[in-house]
């Protein structure tokens, strides 16, 4: 059972999103708050797999309580489900912790899939937020500086589109093993722990 705390100060949709995600037979909404300093002190008590945090908080704004949290409790998942959509707020969340970024805009199957993906340990990033992530990198061609092939670029790619190992492989027509290969020689190149760190690498942070 997936565990979850809904995060947003607005109340139908976070009542919309409760609903939504009380559909599901393994997730568990087990907290629903309007604040960042009530989601640091519920998480701090419940210990959930997954916080979907709204960035526009009043007091502590999503940014800090997500950062509070990834200091306090580092297993807990904290996805970001916001209308932001601006380059630097995706960095900056990516920067403090949060494990994914999906816009409220997203279709409800992204966002239950982004829930079940990031509750596994996982990194997602929606379609619109995506093309930010690599904006820069996709302009340069390659990563200068990274020693990437063309090849270990495509997988990086999808990584930052939040996509698995046998999504990546059905794309670039390759089997699971030999992207599993090319995602260890990229995490390598990158000097990079996970799939998140990589993503934030195609900007060259």
């Amino acid at each position: 059972m997936i565990r979850v705390v809904v995060v947003d100060d607005h109340p139908l949709f976070r009542d919309g999103l409760n609903a939504l995600l009380a559909t599901l037979p393994d997730v568990e909404v087990v907290g629903s708050v309007a604040d960042g300093g009530s989601a640091v002190r519920l998480c701090a008590d419940q210990r959930p797999d997954v916080v979907l945090m709204d960035l526009n908080l009043p007091g502590i704004s999503g940014f800090e309580a997500t950062r509070l949290l990834t200091a306090i409790a580092p297993e807990v998942a904290v996805l970001v489900l916001t209308m932001v959509d601006d380059d630097d707020s995706v960095l900056a969340a990516l920067r403090v912790g949060a494990r994914g970024y999906v816009l409220k805009g997203a279709a409800q199957e992204e966002v239950l899939a982004a829930v079940r993906t990031v509750a596994a340990g996982g990194a997602v990033f929606g379609v619109g937020v995506a093309e930010q992530v690599l904006g820069r990198g996709r302009s340069r061609g390659r990563y200068p500086g990274h020693d990437l092939t063309e090849r270990e670029a495509d997988v990086l790619a999808g990584i930052a589109a939040g996509k698995s190992n046998a999504e990546i492989a059905g794309d670039l027509h390759l089997s699971i093993k030999t992207v599993q290969n090319h995602v260890s020689h990229v995490l390598t190149k990158l000097q990079v722990r996970d799939r998140t760190q990589a993503a934030l690498r195609t900007r060259g942070l």
